[in-house]
C-alpha cells in the first residue's frame, strides 16, 4: 500500500461540504483500508441531536484490540475548510510536495496512519488500539466525541494521541477559545434623515476602542509552557482579536445593526468564565450603547498533557526526523478537553503541519518526505521499537 497514493486518494474527495457526502466517501474508502490493515472498522452514525442538529453525521472507528495492552486512542478529522480560488481536490505532485485541500491539515496525517498500520500489519502492537476518524472538527465536534465514547470503550485511562499537528515535534497543550458575537442596536433611518435614527456602525466604534485597549492587556500574558520555533514565539501567548465585522444594508441608509466577531485565545491556566467576565466588564465600561452578547462559542482550556507516552514519541521522532521537543501549541483544539472530560486521559499530538504549508490557503501542500517519515514514526511508536520498526 503506498500511503502517498492513499493521500491523493483522500484530497479527491470534496469533504467540506456541509451536507458531509465528501465525508461518507471518505469513510467508506478508509473502511476497507483499515481492514487490509489488520483493523475492525466500524461507521458510527451519530443522531443529529447529538451533532447540533446537523445530519448525516458519521464517524468512523477501527480496532486492534488486544486486551492486557495499554489502551491508546488514535485520533484524527476528514473534514477541511471549503476552497476557492484553485483546483483544490485535484492533487498535485510537485518537487518532492502534494498540494490540494487537507494535503497538511489533516489528510496527509491520516495517509501516514494508514501507511503505518500496514507496514505493521503482521507485527504485534504494543497497545490495545482504537483509531476514531470524525468529521467536523473545522466547525464543532464536542458533542459527537462525547457521544462517541460509547463506541471507543476507552477504558479507565487511555492515551489519546491525535495526529492533527506540527510535523518534527510532540504537541502537549492547546490554547482554549472563546468566541463572542456583540450585536449593537440602533434605529434606522434616511441618511439624509440621519438626525432622527441611531447609527449602529458608529455606536459600535467605542465598544471597540474598549476591547482594543483589553487586547493589550490580553497579549501580554504568557504560559510557562513553550513553543515550537516556528512560531516566532518563546512560549504561549494570550489572544484576543476582532475577526468580523458586518452591518449596514445600503450607502443611504443609517444602519439599525452591527455585530462584531471577538475571537479570544486562552492559555491553560485561563478559565473561559474569567475570559468573558473580562470582555464584558470592559464593553460594560461604555455608557449609552445599546448592544447585546448574540452569540458564543467556547473550547474549554485544560492543563498540559503529563503522559509519559508523549516523551517517549518525542524521543522517536527525534531519531526519525531529526527535531524534536515538546511544544504547546498557538491553536485550540476540541481533542483535548474531549480526552480529559469523556475518556478520563491526557492527549498529545503529532502530525505533517508546517507554518509554510499554507494550511486554509490556496495551494495547501505538504512534503511528501514528512508523511513518509510519519509512517516511519508511528509504526516505531506502535510497536515500541524506538529503533527500528517491524
Amino acid at each position: 500500500m503506498d500511503h502517498l497514493d492513499v493521500l491523493c486518494r483522500l484530497i479527491e474527495y470534496d469533504t467540506s461540504g456541509v451536507d458531509g457526502s465528501g465525508c461518507h466517501e471518505a469513510i467508506r474508502y478508509l473502511e476497507r483500508l483499515f481492514v487490509d490493515s489488520g483493523c475492525e472498522s466500524v461507521v458510527v452514525p451519530i443522531p443529529s441531536t447529538e451533532a447540533e442538529g446537523l445530519q448525516g453525521r458519521l464517524a468512523l472507528v477501527a480496532h486492534r484490540r488486544i486486551p492486557g495492552k495499554p489502551r491508546l486512542l488514535i485520533y484524527g478529522h476528514l473534514d477541511v475548510v471549503p476552497a476557492e480560488g484553485w483546483d483544490a481536490f485535484k492533487p498535485l505532485r510537485n518537487d518532492g510536495r502534494i498540494f490540494g485541500r487537507g494535503a497538511s491539515d489533516m489528510k496527509g496525517a491520516i495517509a501516514a496512519l494508514v501507511g503505518a498500520l500496514w507496514q505493521i500489519r503482521d507485527a504485534q502492537p504494543e497497545f490495545d488500539l482504537t483509531v476514531v476518524l470524525t468529521m467536523d472538527e473545522e466547525t464543532r465536534q464536542m458533542a459527537q466525541l462525547r457521544y462517541l465514547t460509547a463506541a471507543l470503550d476507552p477504558g479507565p485511562k487511555p492515551h489519546v494521541m491525535s495526529l492533527d499537528a506540527g510535523f518534527g515535534y510532540v504537541s502537549v497543550a492547546n490554547l482554549g477559545l472563546l468566541q463572542v458575537d456583540i450585536t449593537v442596536r440602533g434605529h434606522s433611518v434616511h441618511s439624509g434623515l440621519a438626525h432622527l435614527g441611531r447609527n449602529a456602525v458608529e455606536c459600535a466604534s467605542p465598544l471597540l476602542e474598549t476591547i482594543l485597549e483589553l487586547k493589550q492587556r490580553v497579549v501580554s500574558r504568557k504560559a510557562t509552557i513553550p513553543t515550537h520555533p516556528s512560531t516566532g514565539l518563546s512560549f504561549m501567548e494570550a489572544r484576543l482579536n476582532v475577526n468580523q465585522i458586518n452591518g449596514g444594508i445600503a450607502r443611504n441608509v443609517v444602519p439599525d445593526q452591527c455585530t462584531f466577531a471577538i475571537d479570544r485565545r486562552l492559555l491553560p491556566e485561563e478559565s473561559i468564565d474569567g475570559a468573558r467576565e473580562e470582555i464584558l466588564a470592559a464593553l460594560h465600561q461604555v455608557r449609552g450603547v445599546d448592544w447585546v452578547v448574540s452569540r458564543e462559542f467556547s473550547i474549554p482550556s485544560v492543563p498540559p498533557c503529563l503522559d509519559p507516552l508523549a516523551r517517549t514519541l518525542a524521543n522517536i521522532v527525534r531519531d526519525v526526523t531529526g527535531s524534536t521537543g515538546l511544544y504547546g501549541e498557538m491553536l485550540s483544539s476540541e481533542l483535548p478537553a474531549a480526552a480529559m472530560t469523556y475518556w478520563g486521559g491526557d492527549a498529545f499530538a503529532t502530525g505533517v503541519i508546517r507554518p509554510d504549508n499554507d494550511i486554509h490557503g490556496i495551494d495547501e501542500f505538504v512534503y511528501a518526505s514528512d508523511i513518509d517519515q510519519l509512517v516511519e514514526v508511528l509504526a516505531r511508536f506502535l510497536t515500541g521499537d524506538p529503533k527500528e520498526a517491524a
